[in-house]
């Protein structure tokens, strides 16, 4: 799928992740701040700098572990409607989710059969603010070293691409972590989103997105 990338218009050609994120989709992310534009301006100057975004206006954040979220994702794209824009960040996997998930999904979980075999899940709304990978993900013959040391903590797995993304609420949030769940009590197998583990790694076919 061809997009247009932000970047700094005297920035030369580079060979563009998979994980950047298009200008649609960066638009998409500065409008949860009180000033688009200096967001976007900032962007421009540092893509490949992370960025504090606050919660609750255009999107809100659901933050659970990276395997059990990885297993969330998987349930998403195999036998749901897809996700929103999805990040990997230290450790845990970040889905962005419609306004108002943050307030009702932990209700929700605690009336569901399941819902305590959901590990660690954070929900990020109003008044929260978090931190979101890179629009642009830093090469390998670009970092120092040749090496990735950001790429390990903080990429996006599946970037916004779109001014107005679909969302996943409450309700279809609630379904992934009950099938992933379900799925963690019948399997030992533990799934990794990071390098080196991604050799069985399924790529997400972004156009099934609703």
């Amino acid at each position: 799928m061809s997009s247009t990338r932000l970047h700094p218009d005297s920035a030369p050609a580079r060979v563009q992740d998979i994980s950047d994120v298009t200008t649609e989709g960066a638009a998409w992310l500065a409008s949860a701040e009180t000033y688009p534009r200096s967001a976007l301006a900032h962007w421009r100057s540092r893509p490949t700098a992370p960025a504090v975004l606050p919660c609750g206006t255009v999107f809100d954040v659901v933050s659970v572990p990276a395997v059990f979220g990885r297993r969330m994702l998987d349930r998403l794209w195999d036998e749901g409607p897809g996700s929103g824009p999805v990040a990997a960040h230290r450790g845990r996997m970040l889905l962005f989710a419609a306004p108002g998930t943050a307030q009702r999904l932990p209700s929700l979980l605690e009336w569901e059969e399941w819902g305590r075999a959901v590990p660690g899940i954070l929900c990020h709304g109003m008044g929260d603010a978090v931190t979101v990978p890179p629009i642009t993900q830093e090469s390998r013959a670009e970092a120092p070293s040749g090496r990735l040391e950001g790429h390990l903590e903080s990429r996006w797995l599946v970037a916004p691409d779109a001014r107005h993304p679909w969302l996943p609420g409450p309700e279809v949030v609630l379904w992934a972590c009950v099938r992933a769940a379900r799925a963690a009590a019948g399997s030992a197998v533990r799934i990794s989103i990071f390098p080196g583990g991604d050799q069985g790694a399924k790529v997400y076919d972004v156009s099934r997105r609703r």
